[in-house]
């Protein structure tokens, strides 16, 4: 290293040229097949006997992951856009946004088709007396309101109020930890929910730093 430069620090080493609006055209079909991969595993399982002795069960747990991962993946596309540089990846965080709502809604359908038997009596009750449910419920709907609302229509009808309403993915991340969270507890099994807790606080921490140092 010539004498007198400091060394790189880890944001800068990430850094590198902007990708191309060809170059992310080009990756983005590469990430839809990526995003629909558990999905058509669903199916190839569901043709081939390999659903385990619950399908139901198993379908309601993986769904609920994946809804979980596509929406970490989201949250974390603004501080890899930032650390290396790359303003262009904020192109595919709606698509990973999409994901997260399709998993998500599968997994809510999984719960009012096949748990609940399309009653929406026994729907009512499990909202109101199961708190890990009542959370679920309450991130599913704001999930909807955000998938509704992702459109370049949608940006333009809402305005200066587009921003406030999609920041609400904070509190959809939150949500959905706690509502795993609070499921896995009642069977004495946190591993999982530690791990996705902990990449959550990680990407909330990063946000709080970087609007503090904003604010400086």
């Amino acid at each position: 290293m010539p004498e007198g430069t400091s060394p790189p620090t880890a944001a800068a080493s990430l850094r590198k040229a902007p990708l191309s609006a060809r170059a992310v055209g080009r990756i983005k079909p590469v990430l839809f097949l990526l995003g629909l991969t558990p999905f058509l595993r669903w199916i190839w399982l569901g043709f081939t006997g390999g659903l385990t002795a619950n399908p139901v069960e198993f379908l309601t747990r993986s769904s609920g992951t994946w809804t979980l991962v596509c929406l970490l993946v989201t949250l974390a596309i603004t501080p890899l856009r930032r650390m290396t540089g790359q303003p262009a990846l904020v192109r595919v965080r709606r698509m990973c946004g999409l994901f997260a709502f399709f998993y998500g809604a599968m997994h809510f359908m999984a719960w009012v088709w096949w748990d609940r038997g399309l009653d929406p009596a026994g729907m009512l009750q499990d909202i109101g007396e199961r708190p890990f449910i009542t959370v679920g419920f309450a991130a599913f709907v704001l999930m909807t309101a955000l998938a509704a609302t992702s459109t370049q229509w949608a940006m333009r009808r809402l305005g200066k109020r587009w921003q406030p309403l999609h920041r609400a993915v904070y509190a959809i991340g939150l949500l959905a930890v706690l509502h795993y969270w609070w499921h896995k507890a009642g069977k004495n099994d946190l591993a999982q929910p530690l791990l996705y807790a902990s990449v959550l606080a990680l990407l909330l921490g990063w946000r709080i730093v970087a609007w503090w140092r904003r604010r400086a």
